[in-house]
């Protein structure tokens, strides 16, 4: 009972718009101050432990990567590239958003950076294209959602050390789910484009695109970051949390020497946003860390997993009420922390009922994922309004094409567990 009163003084901080980090961190301490006699030296204790993993280095330094190839020129290579390779194809710049947004998330490992770097260009020059403002917006909103999916990725980082699974096995894993989604964004935006006549055979646009030789020319040096991490990742060469600090070297080598874009004005701006932004992540990592351990001693886990079993035993059934619950839960809590507090709580049920415990953390960071583009507090929907300057309600109508490509390929990843197993399981032994 008091696991549940620990509970609620969390959902009603949060629907106070109480900081998540701080409203997990209060209901924690309350717990132990006002609802039974914990010693809160316990809480102090897994703030620190929690932090103390030699994975969770990678986070800081994927988020520096990925900040740095922002504001070194190497997304603006990389789009320039793709417009050349896919020219006037009905489509092509919503096709670029997608594409490039994959290409950078394998950097970067957040779908909030993936958005801001890659929609903060392509949404400006869609509208230019004449595509419609709110359309533009949900599509570049949703394609930020391959961050946290394409490898490597900050939420299966958090997974993998929760539930003690192979990192680099989570990181094959996302590559099918992503392209798949990829594809099914791509495809969405060709027709939608073809039947309302966005583009460039728009009328009034004048957009220039270079031979694919320059292009190709231009952006080789954009290509080496995420070759060089995914190649040295799954090669074995190195582990991701050195694939994060090599990455981030060569992101700065390549924005400073190549391509010119960064001087030391431009550095301190970079590790500023990084200590914040990698600063949230770790509070928010050791707050819900407290929480989640405070669950477990109240037995909530087993609680839980006797709930749903008592509705169904059957692996199929099981699998849906969870999708359906972690999409209400992504809708109103942040992937880091939802990752942290239900990996722990979830995991019991659905081993027991012999799912892999690799599968199932790909459907999670998958599912979670999507509550970054649903409203109310979907993050890359608030960043792609600002930037395309459109509310979010005229974004609704076309969020639910592009979130549909996302259940669809959701779903498919649930129940056809070949498809994020194959691959780790082959590549890594």
């Amino acid at each position: 009972m008091t696991g549940l009163w620990m509970i609620l003084i969390f959902l009603v901080l949060l629907f106070f718009h109480v900081p998540i980090m701080i409203s997990l961190g209060v209901s924690s301490v309350a717990y132990c101050l006002l609802l039974t006699d914990t010693p809160i030296q316990m809480i102090m204790n897994v703030y620190f432990t929690s932090l103390d993993s030699f994975p969770l280095i990678a986070i800081p330094f994927f988020v520096l990567a990925g900040e740095l190839m922002m504001r070194g020129g190497i997304s603006d290579k990389l789009i320039s590239f793709f417009r050349s390779l896919l020219g006037n194809i009905a489509g092509a710049l919503g096709a670029i958003t997608v594409v490039t947004s994959m290409v950078f998330a394998a950097v970067a490992g957040s779908g909030t950076a993936t958005v801001a770097a890659i929609g903060g260009i392509t949404i400006p020059e869609m509208l230019k294209e004449k595509y419609d403002r709110s359309f533009a917006c949900a599509l570049a909103a949703t394609a930020g959602a391959l961050g946290p999916i394409i490898p490597p990725s900050v939420a299966m980082i958090l997974y993998g050390v929760i539930a003690q699974v192979s990192i680099a096995k989570l990181f094959i894993g996302g590559i099918v789910p992503g392209i798949l989604t990829a594809i099914g964004l791509v495809l969405l935006v060709h027709f939608d484009a073809k039947k309302k006549g966005y583009g460039l055979t728009s009328k009034d646009v004048n957009i220039e695109v270079l031979p694919i030789g320059k292009a190709l020319k231009e952006s080789i040096w954009a290509f080496t970051v995420p070759i060089i991490i995914l190649g040295g990742i799954y090669s074995g060469t190195f582990t991701p949390t050195e694939a994060a600090v090599i990455a981030s070297v060569v992101a700065m080598v390549i924005g400073i020497f190549v391509y010119k874009e960064i001087n030391l004005k431009e550095i301190i701006v970079v590790l500023k946003k990084t200590a914040v932004t990698s600063g949230t992540i770790m509070l928010l990592v050791s707050c819900a860390s407290a929480l989640g351990r405070l669950l477990t001693l109240e037995k909530v886990p087993i609680q839980l997993a006797e709930m749903i079993l008592s509705i169904s035993d059957n692996k199929i059934i099981v699998l849906l009420i969870i999708n359906f619950f972690l999409l209400v839960v992504g809708m109103f809590m942040e992937t880091y922390a939802a990752v942290i507090i239900l990996a722990p709580v979830l995991l019991p049920t659905v081993v027991s009922l012999g799912v892999d415990p690799l599968h199932f953390g790909l459907i999670m960071v998958f599912n979670l994922t999507i509550g970054l583009c649903t409203p109310p507090v979907g993050v890359n929907l608030f960043i792609a309004s600002r930037i395309g300057n459109c509310s979010i309600e005229k974004m609704i109508k076309p969020l639910t094409k592009t979130l549909s490509i996302l259940i669809i390929v959701l779903l498919l990843v649930t129940y056809i567990p070949q498809l994020t197993t194959f691959l780790p399981n082959v590549l890594i032994k």
